[in-house]
């Protein structure tokens, strides 16, 4: 499992103890972002970092490529493995060709463009959301579902609320998320985020019917810092659960507020194929990709009309109309190992 992103670690941590309760070895590379190696910690995650992240424009991409690369079938050639999977993939899918090592890749963004056509041909089964707008190559499967789904199920995660708590969650007060993103993804090359001055004025907005609390990859000015968040990285799904309101430039941390029925605002000029979905049939992220603070303070007012029993209805009929995605992978790989 080659995982690059905080969002990878639990999508893949699911299938890593039950291919390790079944009696299987898993291997994790990870990629030194944010708080994957944290999470992984946190987890008992034993990994193998191959590389810390890019500068975020197309030559840090190919400098990290590179090396990612070389070390990824250094370790390869060392331990042989049977299946290789990522969300993704770039990396699995190039060096599991060249080592004839079956892959599975699971992704879900449209806009990472160049990465899709480099990754895509070179993939051995590759899967798709049905809300996936992109262009899609001949042997792909395709499932009812988000990436999200496969730690956010029921089956998988039950909400704390002490933990939520200890999170920075104010049980007498409403709570509100604010994500702020770093926009050094590959595929975040040429975009930018929010301004400091719409930050500050959300911030004024929402502190004022409630309490707020801001996870960022940036570095917050000091008047924004008593907002930051402090809880650990396991415990932010636990705390999103019993917030009110999203409000950010995530787009996996809209989709996963979504599933634990927690509206979301997403405020980004660019969107993805599963938010529009979720937004079209669910109703419980609103995209905005031309916004301001008026814009976004009508939005917010209009969510919080509706008591929250409302969008957690929502999110159940969200799940019951979705697939079990773990299992999905869990099949994937047991026909890429049986080929």
């Amino acid at each position: 499992m080659d995982v690059n992103h905080p969002a990878h670690v639990h999508f893949f941590r699911n299938t890593i103890s039950l291919l390790v309760t079944a009696g299987h070895e898993v291997l994790v590379t990870s990629r030194g972002k944010e708080c994957v190696g944290e999470l992984l910690a946190e987890l008992n995650v034993e990994h193998f970092k191959l590389s810390d992240m890019g500068r975020g424009d197309f030559f840090g991409f190919v400098k990290e490529y590179f090396v990612r690369c070389f070390r990824l079938v250094c370790f390869v050639r060392q331990h042989r493995p049977n299946v290789m999977c990522a969300v993704g993939g770039t990396f699995v899918a190039h060096v599991g060709w060249l080592a004839r090592i079956p892959t599975v890749v699971f992704y879900d963004t449209e806009m990472a463009s160049f990465q899709n056509k480099i990754t895509y041909p070179f993939v051995r089964y590759l899967n798709l959301p049905d809300c996936y707008q992109g262009p899609v190559p001949i042997k792909t499967i395709r499932y009812s579902g988000y990436h999200e789904l496969a730690y956010l199920r029921p089956e998988y995660f039950a909400p704390d609320r002490t933990a939520a708590i200890r999170a920075g969650l104010v049980p007498e007060s409403k709570n509100f998320i604010i994500r702020i993103v770093s926009w050094q993804a590959n595929h975040d090359t040429g975009q930018s985020g929010w301004s400091l001055d719409l930050l500050r004025g959300l911030v004024v907005l929402l502190s004022a019917m409630g309490n707020v609390i801001i996870s960022s990859e940036r570095t917050l000015p000091s008047d924004m810092d008593r907002y930051r968040y402090k809880g650990s990285a396991l415990q932010m799904h636990h705390l999103m659960s019993y917030c009110d309101l999203f409000v950010g430039e995530s787009a996996t941390m809209a989709a996963e507020c979504a599933v634990l029925g927690t509206p979301a605002i997403y405020a980004s000029e660019t969107s993805r194929g599963y938010l529009d979905d979720i937004e079209k049939k669910y109703g419980l992220v609103f995209v905005m990709r031309k916004f301001n603070l008026d814009s976004i303070s009508r939005a917010a007012k209009i969510i919080l009309q509706h008591k929250p029993s409302y969008y957690h209805q929502r999110s159940q009929i969200l799940v019951s109309e979705t697939i079990d995605v773990t299992a999905l992978l869990l099949e994937s790989i047991e026909n890429a190992y049986s080929a």
